[in-house]
């Protein structure tokens, strides 16, 4: 079956997309490899997004999905392994089957750089987490910690110092990547201090997280550092190169297109973290997909 559009990718921004085309009657096919929900579904409350004050992030993702299966979404879940044009539109080439639309919207997303320690797994959305915006009003008055050496590393210490009591910024080196305008900030905030040349090496707690175990890489010192949550500002891998024959890629790997999420290429579109942008959130996700599903459809028209 030839789709009007197909949507790779189905987190915030792609199930957004997916509302929107199949609101103006379209066939709309979407594909994720993983489960649907992307990012939202490693958080146990989501506080930030508008009308909603309260709920979990595998109920937001259960009801995104519920509603464009209702108005009849085909979605399956394979592995996207290449795009490529054709006369009529595109053939979209996954792990198992072949599809074709006249359409496509990239919403890829991200996945995050790890810390790889044990505990990390058990106390994702009990107190690790990857955004400080986000997460970072679940945690006033306590003590965290910050983990990495860049320019969102000190961002997020300097956000949540005026949340929390306490914020340990973490970095292996003794030197920070950051801007020194920006570590000139953190330094002289007075609730930050600062851990170099030191490295988690184990997350532990009961039912959340209530300590980092800490390495020393100078002195080989291990030690337990009591804090309520970590949040790890080591950098986001963009799910992007499969697709680099047809989009260009910024330095990072992210899709090289602006907010109108057009690409080059007629009737190729990008939506959602995946793609160049100063800010990912959740909201800036689904609008996004929007964006790229109403660019979408006047193209199909």
């Amino acid at each position: 079956m030839k789709y009007d559009l197909i949507i790779v990718g189905a987190g915030p921004a792609g199930m957004t997309a997916a509302l929107y085309a199949l609101r103006a009657e379209k066939s709309v096919l979407l594909l994720e490899r993983e489960g649907y929900g992307g990012q939202i579904v490693l958080s146990d409350c989501v506080q930030n997004y508008p009308g909603i004050p309260d709920v979990n992030g595998y109920d937001l993702a259960d009801a995104m999905m519920e509603q464009i299966r209702t108005l009849g979404v085909t979605y399956v879940q394979q592995a996207v392994t290449g795009v490529e044009p054709t006369t009529e539109g595109y053939r979209v080439q996954t792990s198992k089957e072949t599809y074709e639309s006249r359409a496509v919207i990239l919403a890829t997303g991200v996945t995050h750089r790890k810390l790889a320690v044990p505990g990390e797994e058990t106390y994702l959305g009990k107190g690790v987490s990857f955004c400080a915006v986000c997460d970072g009003a679940f945690f006033r008055k306590k003590a965290v910690a910050v983990v990495g050496g860049g320019n969102t590393a000190v961002q997020d210490a300097l956000y949540l110092a005026q949340l929390c009591d306490t914020v340990y910024l973490i970095h292996r080196r003794e030197g920070f990547r950051a801007e020194e305008t920006l570590l000139e900030r953190a330094k002289n905030t007075p609730n930050i201090q600062f851990l170099t040349n030191t490295v988690v090496r184990e997350m532990r707690g009961e039912m959340r997280l209530q300590s980092l175990v800490l390495e020393n890489l100078q002195s080989k010192e291990l030690w337990e550092l009591a804090v309520a949550g970590v949040f790890e500002a080591i950098g986001s891998i963009p799910q992007n190169q499969s697709f680099a024959p047809l989009v260009e890629l910024d330095a990072d790997g992210y899709f090289a297109v602006d907010g109108s999420c057009c690409t080059l290429r007629p009737g190729l579109f990008v939506a959602g973290d995946c793609r160049q942008k100063q800010v990912r959130q959740l909201t800036t996700a689904v609008s996004d997909g929007t964006l790229a599903a109403l660019e979408a459809v006047e193209y199909l028209k």
